[in-house]
Order: C-alpha cells, then structure tokens, then sequence
C-alpha cells in the first residue's frame, strides 16, 4: 500500500490522466450495451473493498476479529442520489490519484487505440479497468468518499461532473470504506426506485459472497452453489438453486458439477432440462456465464456448440476473455480450451449415468436423446464419448444400447429394423411379430440424419426400414417366402397403371395383407427427406418401387385362378387394382381421386356382400 500524500490533505484540482477528452463521450455511448450495468461495476468493486479487507486479515496484515461486510444501497428521492457504500479497505488519497485519476490505470491509451482500430466499443478486447467510470453513463456528478483501512489515514473527498476536471480534497469519512455517491441524470430517475434495484441485484449480484442491502434490506442470496463441493450438496440444493435461476421452468433431469483449476479456472453446474420439441434444440440464452460471481452475459455462442445450447445453468470463469464491457466474448484459445472442457464433462456425466444408474438413465433417454444425437452427429470427439451410451427404443418399450440390439437379434447381423411411425406401419410391423426380432422406434426429426451418421461411423452397420426391400428380404429367406411366381407376377405387371411398378407374387406367411409395397431403403429415405424439404406429411411414392401380392391369401389366389380364365379379364384387372390401391393405402399414399374411387369400389363390393 502506498503511504498518504505528502503534500497533505489541502484541496487539489487536476485533469483526470485520459490524453484525451474524447473518453467520457465514449464511456457514455459504447462502453456498455445497457446502462443498467452500473450498479453490477460498482457494487462489484465495493464487494472486492470487502474482499481485500478479509484477505489482509488473513494474511495477518489486520489483527483482530473479521468484522461482519455488507454493501449498502441508499435512495435519495427528494435529492436525486443513489449511494453505493461499503466497509472494505478503502482508499488513501494516493490510491484515488492511481485508481480513479489515471483511468485505466492498465492502458487508456491502449483501449483508445483499439476503439478507434474497430470503430465500436463492444468489440474491444481486454480488460481495462473501467469499472468505476461506469457511473457517468446515469450521473451527471459522482462523488467519492472514503478513508483506508491503513493506521493514520485520513477521509479523502473525490468528486467529477462527467469532465476530465476533478477536485480533491479532505474527507468526512471517519471509519474504513468506501461510499459513491451518484446525482443522477434526468434520463435515469428509474433507478431511485428500490424494487427495480432489487432487480438488479438479483441479476447481476445474487451469488456474490457479500451481504448486499437496498436501502437496509438484504436483496441478495449469496449461495453460489457452484462454489461448493459437491459431496456436500443434497439432490434438494441442486433443484432448489435451479428454481431460483429458471423459476418457471419446471425441475431438471440431472445435472453436472464441475471445477476445474488447470490450466485454467472453471467452475460450474449445468442442468439438462426435459426437452419439448427440437425447437428447444436451437434455443439460446439458458446457460448464464458469472465471473468471480459476477453475472456478465448469457452470450455465450462462441464458447459452447450449439448442441449444447438447450442446457441450462451456470459457468464461472475468470479466465474466459471477454470485452471492455463484459458484454461478449472475444476470440481467444482460451475459448476453444474450456469449451472443450465442458463437453467433455457433459460427454462423462452421460457415459457414467448409463453405466452406473441405467434405470434413471433409460427414464431420461426419452427427454435428452434429440440432444445427444444432435451432438454426436456435429462433434466427433463428443460422439466417441457418448456412443456407448446412445440407447435405441423398441416397439416392445425397450431401451437398447446398439451394442446390446446387435447381441439380441444376432441373425439380423449388420442390420437394424426400424420404423418411422408404429402407426402408420402397424400392418407391416405385424409380419415381424412371429420372427422374434426387435424394432427400433425412430421418429424424431432429427433420427434420419442421425441414422446415415452412425452407417458412416459403424460400417458395415446399416439401418433399414420396415416396409423397405431389406426387412422383406430378411424375412423372406427366414420362412422360405422367397420362391416367386414368376409367370403370375408378369400377369399382374401388365394390368398395373405404371410400368416402372415391380411385382412380385409370392406366399406370405400368417395373416399378411394381400397385398403391399416395398421399397429400397435408399429410395424410402430419398422419399422422405424429399417430403420434409416440400414441408409434406406422410410419404409420398416415388415411381419406383414393388408391388408384393401374396399368393397365400384368399384375393391372391383367386386373382391366380383368374388369370387362367379367359373371361374373368376384366374381373381380373378390377381386382389387381384393388390389390395395388389397397397397398397405397397401408403407405398412406393413396389419396384425391384414386382414393374416392378405391372407396366406392369398396362401398360397391360390400353392398354387392349382402345382398
């Protein structure tokens, strides 16, 4: 600590040590995106007065009991001051001349230079000190009245109408600490009101470790649970302090806890929230980024991936480089290290909560796999992290690891069944009920692309479609369904509206349809990635693609016994287009006319029945 003025406590007047009188109008305009940020600045540095009080006393520069610390927040409404105090250290009247005086005692002409190189003061980049001056952007004068904790120290008056002309002088102030005394400006009277600085508190300085008081009554928590080991935190805290950060949002599924010393300073808590929709995928904002307990931004795009967006929570890190303003952050490796840190731990929060709490694990996979997925397609190093612990759902209710699919339904080899929509593909999914084989359930938005991704990584794995031509196949050389009747399938062909329509015409085991259709997988997914794209529901059919008649059925072999009859030609022909329309329908692609026309012919045939 320097030693008091020599030249003692007579008044002085100066020029505040800027070079320029260019840097208040700076200040005012471009320092900080929202002129709120003024009392987070100074109610930071009187936390830290505090701060260094308690350190000098642990340290055994201060001997006696640590006193009890709170910042103070006062309202003057007739006179139009708002007054920020505290009982920190203080200063002496050198330590004004250095920390007030010279403006950014770590380079004004620096911040200067680089303002004038960018052209906008968001976009500066370091740290440089501006805290404090901070105050001009809502006060038309500031005053400063302290007195250091250092034995013979005396009060030191500071005061500045927004110039770089100060006056300084002997103080009132006969106890330690700080008090800043803003007369603020006309265009910020809004914050004389205590509740809207309650507020501010609340945003910007719930968790910092100090009491913090609005005109005598605390308005902070204080408990920054990511500060706190978490072998001595409950379930209960973890939720508890999750509803004071999102109070509308309804409880998280887990969490992660991390701290990190090396190589750089990292502490947080993040929570997976249910996730609504793949909207919620893209959303941003959640994760709320504090430095030293200071909450700064909630921009935090350049940190963190956009899978990891829909998380919420906390990250605390003095390390993170972020501008002048503390508005956004800077390009710097530093950014790119502890982002990659934090998906790590994500990745092993994951890993660890299948293997050693599947149960809870396979009750959240229904809430958090749009994520995951997302996240394993955009990130190779967070896919090999998570694949173990990617599960697949069966229509059976299943979660199965790929790993545990492939051991379960060892005859299918290399390949996953799949559907798209039970629903729709009841039919089909009933054929494969007698083969004893599981069906994967993917029907989010994200599964097609999330389906190619694993085919790319895991070859020769391939996935493939319940009503495509590989599940067909599979099951035909299962049962023996695969001998077909060539000559019928020709006759079919011909009576066919299209000629690109393949037939087959074999024996379908159990109570298969009479008729259906197939396709290649690579089709179907062209098929449907062509839908989504013309923003369609449903499939659509290409031109391409197989008509399957089953020889066992009633309608099938009286169509066979037809074809052998001359006279029943035009019987025989109403009946393959019934065969085909009824195969549309089960796809869904049967629609507008052909469908009115299906429906009648039915309607006939029914009434024709019970006569």
């Amino acid at each position: 600590m320097t030693a008091e003025d020599p030249k003692g406590p007579g008044e002085e007047s100066g020029s505040i040590s800027v070079h320029t009188d260019n840097l208040f109008p700076i200040i005012k305009k471009w320092l900080y995106s929202e002129h709120d940020i003024f009392l987070r600045e100074l109610v930071s540095n009187a936390v830290d007065a505090c701060t260094k009080y308690g350190r000098l006393q642990g340290i055994g520069e201060i001997q006696g009991d640590l006193p009890s610390f709170a910042v103070n927040i006062t309202v003057n409404k007739p006179g139009k001051t708002l007054t920020i105090a505290d009982n920190g250290v203080g200063m002496t009247r050198d330590e004004v001349k250095k920390y007030i005086n010279q403006i950014a005692f770590s380079g004004a002409e620096d911040f200067l230079k680089k303002f004038k190189d960018v052209g906008d003061g968001n976009q500066i980049i370091g740290h440089f000190g501006m805290g404090f001056f901070s105050a001009f952007m809502v006060a038309d004068r500031v005053e400063i009245y302290t007195k250091s904790w250092q034995e013979g120290s005396e009060g030191v008056r500071w005061t500045c109408d927004g110039s770089t002309e100060f006056k300084m002088g002997p103080g009132p102030r006969s106890e330690r600490g700080t008090e800043v005394i803003l007369h603020l400006n006309a265009d910020s009277e809004e914050f004389l009101d205590e509740e809207r600085l309650r507020e501010l508190v609340v945003r910007y300085s719930n968790f910092l470790p100090i009491e913090i008081q609005v005109n005598g009554k605390k308005a902070n928590d204080q408990n920054a649970v990511w500060n706190q080991a978490p072998s001595k935190l409950k379930d209960e805290d973890y939720t508890g302090f999750f509803k004071k950060l999102y109070p509308m949002e309804p409880e998280p599924l887990f969490w992660v806890h991390f701290t990190v010393d090396f190589p750089f300073t990292l502490k947080g808590v993040l929570f997976f929230p249910k996730i609504r929709s793949d909207i919620d995928l893209r959303s941003k904002g959640r994760i709320r980024l504090f430095c030293n307990n200071v909450f700064v931004s909630d921009n935090i795009a350049d940190l963190l991936p956009p899978y990891l967006n829909m998380l919420q929570g906390v990250l605390d890190s003095p390390d993170i480089p972020l501008n002048v303003s503390r508005s956004f952050l800077q390009g710097d490796p530093n950014v790119k290290k502890i982002g990659g840190h934090i998906v790590a731990k994500v990745a092993e929060r994951l890993s660890l909560l299948q293997k050693n709490d599947r149960e809870n694990y396979v009750k959240y996979w229904d809430d958090i796999h749009p994520f995951i997925k997302f996240g394993s397609i955009s990130d190779e190093k967070f896919y090999d992290k998570v694949q173990e612990a990617l599960l697949f759902k069966t229509t059976t209710g299943e979660r199965l690891t790929l790993r545990e699919y492939q051991e379960k339904n060892a005859k299918l080899k290399d390949r996953v069944l799949y559907t798209s929509d039970p629903e729709s593909q009841h039919v089909t999914l009933e054929r494969f009920k007698p083969h004893g084989v599981d069906i994967v359930v993917l029907d989010a938005p994200i599964d097609p692309h999330f389906v190619q991704h694993l085919e790319m990584k895991r070859h020769p794995l391939r996935f493939a479609r319940v009503d495509s031509d590989t599940p067909e196949a599979l099951l035909a050389a299962d049962k023996k369904e695969a001998d077909q009747d060539k000559d019928f399938g020709a006759f079919i062909k011909k009576l066919l509206p299209k000629e690109a329509i393949e037939v087959q015409a074999r024996a379908l085991e159990g109570n298969a349809m009479p008729s259906l259709i197939i396709q290649s997988e690579q089709m179907r997914r062209f098929t449907d990635m062509t839908s989504a794209y013309q923003g369609k529901t449903g499939d659509a059919l290409l031109d391409s693609h197989t008509l399957v008649v089953n020889t066992a059925h009633v309608l099938g072999t009286r169509l066979k016994l037809w074809s052998t009859i001359p006279e029943k030609a035009e019987e025989a022909k109403t009946l393959v287009r019934a065969l085909y329309d009824l195969a549309l329908l089960q796809q869904g692609a049967l629609k507008g006319q052909d469908l009115s026309n299906f429906l009648l012919q039915a309607t006939q045939w029914v009434e024709s029945g019970t006569k």
